[in-house]
């Protein structure tokens, strides 16, 4: 399972990044991205960042 950000819906607010940043980081033009793995110790985190994003951009890519 992996974590997907829609670069063109992200607003660069870095929620996500400091929900979980081994799964998430900014990228040089300032939009989040999903870069790392995710797994059991993360998943959950990375729910939180899914449901607490504000403009909706991350979600699950299957």
């Amino acid at each position: 399972m992996k974590a997907f950000v829609n670069q063109d819906t992200c607003i660069g607010c870095g929620l996500c990044c400091g929900m979980c940043e081994e799964v998430f980081r900014m990228n040089d033009d300032d939009k989040a991205e999903a870069y790392g793995q995710v797994d059991d110790g993360n998943k959950a985190d990375v729910q939180a960042a899914i449901d607490g994003c504000p403009v909706s951009a991350i979600s699950w890519d299957d």
